[in-house]
């Protein structure tokens, strides 16, 4: 059991999957924790989990980021305990493999308020008191999908180009002001995430790392402060090839890894 640090990280989406596997990453640390999703019978499982096996202080949140207040009522909470929060992750996000003219318009628009609202802002929310510490680093959980275009899932590659471009962009703001934001890019990653969306299901389906491996690759680059990372040879590759070939070509062959019908 690691000696407590006396510093908080804030975890999203952290009830399943990467961001379960973080938080406990954080809490073997000695990090306390507060735990964020729509499920709490799941937040206060892993709660107890991590309290027994780390001794920490675990605090759960649900919340639907899909609703446009999530973020502020969650900032407001946070400040109401009187916890500075030293590490935000931004993991919450979800995906749908449909043609986007038969999809489902609230779904989409909820995949955008999840995955781009409320990760920007809950990173305006809390970064004001890292930047005033000078001391702090934000984790957002982009993707490989945010270095093209994805038929088939538009909306959900469109939302990862904005995280990938948003933190890059932050990441040069923030140069020696003490806090750090790092982007990280898996790709197709065994969690529930895959089985919502219906993601490599189809004829070229892809491998899968698993979320833990993913979790630990995040951690490590999100505590070195590193711009940002690709998790994996292959995905490193998948990030690449869509600079060297015309954008037409790699929504082509994306699209066909993406179609399932």
């Amino acid at each position: 059991m690691a000696k407590r640090s006396g510093k908080t990280a804030l975890v999203t989406g952290a009830s399943v999957g990467i961001g379960r596997d973080l938080a406990d990453l954080f809490a073997s640390d000695g990090h306390d924790l507060v735990l964020v999703s729509r499920n709490r019978a799941q937040l206060e499982d892993l709660a107890i989990k991590l309290r027994r096996a780390h001794g920490v202080e675990v605090q759960v949140m649900a919340k639907d980021l899909s609703m446009p207040g999530a973020g502020q009522e969650i900032f407001d909470q946070v400040e109401s305990a009187g916890i500075s929060v030293e590490y935000l992750v931004n993991n919450a996000g979800f995906g749908a493999n449909t043609r986007f003219a038969d999809s489902d318009v609230m779904n989409q628009l909820g995949m955008v308020q999840v995955n781009i609202g409320a990760l920007t802002h809950l990173t305006r929310l809390f970064l004001p008191g890292m930047l005033k510490r000078r001391s702090g680093r934000i984790m957002n959980l982009g993707s490989v999908a945010g270095f093209m275009p994805g038929p088939y899932m538009a909306v959900y590659y469109a939302t990862k180009a904005y995280v990938l471009s948003f933190s890059e962009a932050l990441a040069t703001e923030l140069r020696g002001t003490g806090v750090t934001i790092t982007v990280v890019c898996p790709g197709p990653t065994a969690t529930e995430f895959g089985a919502r969306a219906g993601f490599g299901t189809g004829k070229l389906a892809l491998p899968s790392m698993s979320s833990k491996r993913v979790a630990e690759i995040a951690y490590a680059a999100t505590m070195r402060g590193r711009r940002a990372v690709v998790t994996g040879w292959g995905n490193k590759i998948l990030a690449i090839i869509p600079r060297l070939v015309p954008r037409s070509f790699a929504a082509f062959v994306t699209g066909r890894v993406n179609r399932t019908h």
